[in-house]
């Protein structure tokens, strides 16, 4: 199932594996993860890795949907020295821009007073560790946020489609991110990271409720 706007059309693989189509035929994805994917479609032009969690840095997954040409953009602390391929490093906070493509690395984490905590009181992902991508694409917006919550760093960020995570325990949940949704007032919703395995089993129909009695379009894409 996919879903379109702006000209691009959205597909999610699986957990928080997403392939992007242009209209022009330039095809991106965004954190490939084997264990989801069907096929090794090897026609990606550009591929994004926002962290170095197994589930979102995966060469195997890389390999399997990149072209020969292909350019991965990889967060810069992920150690991608498995890859034999064209990697562009990007910083956290800045931006880099490649095939006609801006993308801005946005902070992404879970607060340490929050919920989101190992049994030692470790967050998940801690400050710097992940970032989101917030993608121009021919003038549409794209916001992944990766596995964060909802931060205060995240207050005025706006975009034309809003990619969170609902799943909750490693990420927030689908309370949380509706009401980052509404925060980005996006045109479109296309939420990941949810139903994989048991720890992130959620009611993904009632995020879609939730937010469109806010008069926000979700797409279980």
């Amino acid at each position: 199932m996919s879903s379109k706007l702006g000209g691009l059309t959205f597909e999610r693989l699986g957990h928080a594996s997403v392939r992007i189509e242009t209209d022009d035929g330039r095809v991106l994805y965004i954190d490939p993860w084997s264990d989801v994917l069907d096929d090794e479609p090897h026609d990606g032009d550009v591929v994004f890795s926002t962290h170095d969690d197994p589930d979102h840095y995966d060469p195997d997954g890389i390999d399997a949907v990149a072209s020969p040409n292909a350019t991965v953009v990889a967060y810069e602390t992920i150690d991608t020295t498995a890859l034999d391929r064209d990697v562009i490093e990007l910083p956290y906070g800045e931006s880099v821009t490649v095939g006609g493509i801006d993308v801005e690395a946005v902070p992404a984490y879970n607060a340490a007073d929050g919920p989101h905590v190992d049994e030692d009181g470790a967050p998940f992902h801690a400050e710097s560790e992940v970032v989101g991508l917030l993608l121009d694409i021919d003038g549409t917006t794209i916001y992944f946020t990766s596995d964060t919550d909802f931060l205060p760093e995240h207050e005025g960020i706006q975009a034309d489609v809003f990619i969170p995570p609902i799943g909750g325990h490693f990420t927030m949940d689908r309370h949380e991110a509706a009401e980052f949704a509404v925060s980005v007032d996006p045109d479109l919703v296309l939420p990941v990271h949810y139903d994989t395995f048991e720890a992130i089993e959620t009611d993904a129909e009632a995020f879609v409720d939730d937010l469109e009695t806010r008069e926000i379009t979700v797409d279980l894409f």
